[in-house]
């Protein structure tokens, strides 16, 4: 099976090279053009029974007039793009570039066209994907529904330039709409000018690698009452610098061996005659944890990027609440990310949640080792499933019995089947099933 595979992929990449360079390439006008030249060209077979020939000789000569005319567009450009730092997944993304014509003549009718890297994905990537889809079983009016492709990172829109005066420079507003998170790369600009009779267009292409990275979607949550209550933490209020103060004063006392110059207090040694110190306390304080799931097989899954999505809805809305929050999830390794409380702010988690990745190479064990080792600090868990099945049952049963709070979610297909509480029989609210099309309309019921 593999060369009939390597043999679809191959046809997929040319299909997808042409059509792109034809959407590029073509006007409007030019692809009707196109379109009736190949239906002419099918049905004029017949020259003696039928004229639509005479149609086909037309649209060739159209055809091969616009094409001849693009090698005598010859023209020099600068261009500057103003790149914001971030984007954000399903958001139109709006950013300035500024054009310069180096020529001495006066340019019209230019349009801009952002180059991408290309998206189209290597063999293996394509492979992994496809067996992935091959195992999915779907209700036949969802396996109908078009599925949208995971490997297009972005829709790009053209942008019209005013006509350039010799010499001169002028600023264009841009929008590019961000299909997936991660790191959006930029190659260059075309500037692209249709021929006389507005079929085929010219390109003049300026090298312009940059990079944007695309924070993923977030959801809209109301208020509601996290897991958990205060817990001691080690370091106190040390871990929350940027809020009030740093330590908690409890009392003054005699100066020890060992205590730092800082917390002398002077007033109280000049009225004394012998050192005083301040003593402090460590604070109690709220600390969650975000549980995510990455564990899938399947490349670019639609699942793992709504359970993404809903742990980025949770971090933006826990870190507005001067709590701690540590992400917990997998990857190549083991990872733990705190954030809140002048550690990080919410865009560095955001950050953090853009490159997250599936990992295909481990088992749900190790990240149920981390999660047990960080577990005596939380005050709750909040944690996103991708799957509910015995293993993810078992690590929530070992949590329930070390009486850890707990709120879950599981991130379904579309139309999937319903699924048991399991473990959280006797707390039921605490577990909320998340299925795609409809998680805007769940989370906005949490309370």
């Amino acid at each position: 099976m593999r060369p009939i595979y390597k043999l679809v992929y191959w046809s997929y990449r040319a299909t997808g090279g042409l059509w792109y360079w034809a959407r590029r390439r073509f006007t409007t006008t030019g692809l009707f053009v196109a379109v009736g030249f190949i239906v002419a060209g099918a049905v004029g077979v017949d020259i003696e029974n039928t004229v639509i020939y005479q149609a086909f000789t037309l649209l060739f000569a159209f055809l091969l007039l616009g094409f001849v005319s693009s090698f005598f567009f010859r023209a020099k450009f600068s261009a500057t793009r103003f790149l914001p730092r971030v984007g954000t997944a399903g958001q139109t993304l709006h950013y300035r570039v500024l054009i310069k014509n180096l020529t001495a003549k006066t340019q019209t009718g230019l349009t801009l066209l952002e180059n991408l890297a290309d998206p189209r994905p290597t063999f293996s990537e394509w492979l992994a994907f496809q067996m992935a889809e091959n195992k999915r079983v779907r209700p036949f009016r969802v396996a109908q529904r078009r599925r949208r492709n995971p490997f297009r990172l972005a829709n790009l829109k053209e942008a019209e330039i005013p006509p350039l005066i010799a010499n001169s420079e002028t600023e264009v507003n841009v929008e590019i709409f961000p299909l997936r998170r991660g790191i959006l790369h930029l190659t260059g600009i075309t500037l692209a000018r249709p021929d006389p009779l507005g079929i085929f267009r010219s390109f003049i292409k300026i090298s312009a690698p940059q990079t944007v990275l695309i924070l993923p979607k977030r959801y809209a949550l109301p208020p509601i009452a996290l897991p958990g209550a205060l817990r001691y933490q080690e370091g106190g209020v040390a871990l929350a610098a940027n809020i009030g103060r740093s330590e908690e004063f409890v009392a003054l006392r005699e100066y020890r061996h060992g205590d730092p110059l800082r917390h002398i207090h002077w007033r109280s040694w000049a009225r004394i005659g012998k050192p005083i110190v301040k003593e402090f306390e460590d604070e109690f304080f709220v600390r969650h944890a975000l549980v995510l799931d990455t564990f899938d097989d399947e490349p670019n899954s639609e699942i793992l990027e709504e359970a993404v999505s809903v742990a980025a809805s949770f971090a933006c809305t826990i870190l507005t609440q001067e709590s701690l929050l540590d992400l917990l999830f997998v990857g190549n390794q083991s990872y733990c990310f705190t954030a809140g409380r002048g550690l990080a702010h919410a865009d560095r988690m955001l950050e953090i949640l853009a490159s997250v990745k599936n990992c295909a190479d481990k088992k749900f064990e190790t990240l149920e080792q981390l999660v047990f080792n960080h577990v005596s600090t939380v005050s709750g868990c909040i944690c996103i499933f991708q799957k509910w099945d015995d293993a993810r049952k078992k690590f929530v049963e070992k949590l329930r019995a070390l009486n850890v709070p707990l709120l879950i979610f599981v991130v379904v297909p579309a139309d999937g089947k319903n699924l048991d509480v399991g473990p959280l029989h006797d707390a039921s609210e605490n577990f909320h099933i998340l299925e795609i099309g409809k998680i805007q309309e769940t989370l906005a019921k949490l309370k």
